[in-house]
């Protein structure tokens, strides 16, 4: 037990703390932007549901690969709030609740709303990708999922626990979700599992970027200060790396 509870701090305890800082800061407005989308992903799923909605919802928010991809593209952002017809709107719900809620107390509601929109704008992009490959190629996909309505979450759910993974080190939950992926496209080959990958990707390119931003900052940071200290820089780099790291996305 005290094996899983070490591995529990480890793998959770720095996101833990930094949803824990948020909540005990502003309580019921840790995080505002959530409950907004989380209102009007209900809305959407309200108005499509109607005989007078189902079109308007579809003429804002559906997103297919065989529309211009001008139209995609403007109907992308508002296509994240509309759940899919096909699937329990309670899960929707859930998945943002939950995952973009934390997302929000940890990286903040702009940063937030960027990872997801990148992982869902990339899913949209490689759906025209897969279909222009055909299905006889590994990444491709057939030309009838051109038809395909591709609205939800769930690219920016996918993406935004990656990234959220990685950067409060809980590389095991990050790697998780990602062979869970790769296991949902193995079993089940369609158009939404290849999207979550294309996702992921999309999101591992952000992690990377974060990276190297962090590494130059505190290399920058690092080196006068060492000197003026009196360390020797290896010492003063050691000190700052964690500060580094965390600072990375700002």
């Amino acid at each position: 037990m005290n094996t899983l509870v070490r591995w529990a701090r480890a793998e959770w305890g720095a996101l833990y703390r930094a949803v824990r800082g948020a909540l005990v800061k502003r309580r019921w407005w840790a995080a505002p932007m959530t409950l907004g989308v989380v209102c009007l992903t209900g809305v959407m799923q309200v108005v499509q549901n109607q005989s007078w909605g189902y079109r308007v919802v579809q003429d804002v928010g559906a997103v297919r690969a065989e529309d211009p991809l001008w139209l995609a593209l403007l109907r992308t952002p508002l296509s994240l709030f509309v759940p899919a017809l096909d699937l329990p709107v309670w899960g929707a719900l859930a998945q943002v609740l939950l995952v973009f809620g934390i997302a929000e107390m940890c990286l903040g509601w702009w940063r937030t709303l960027v990872v997801a929109y990148v992982a869902t704008l990339a899913g949209t992009l490689y759906a025209r990708v897969g279909i222009a490959l055909g299905p006889d190629h590994p990444i491709g996909l057939p030309a009838q999922d051109a038809r395909v309505v591709d609205t939800g979450p769930s690219a920016a759910v996918v993406g935004l626990a990656v990234f959220l993974g990685w950067r409060y080190g809980a590389y095991v939950t990050a790697g998780a979700v990602i062979v869970a992926m790769v296991v949902e496209v193995a079993l089940k080959e369609n158009l939404a599992g290849k999207e979550h990958l294309a996702a992921i990707a999309a999101v591992l390119v952000l992690c990377a970027v974060a990276a190297v931003r962090g590494r130059r900052r505190q290399r920058r940071s690092t080196a006068p200060s060492g000197c003026a200290s009196g360390l020797p820089p290896s010492h003063s780099s050691r000190a700052r790396r964690g500060r580094a790291q965390r600072r990375s996305w700002r």
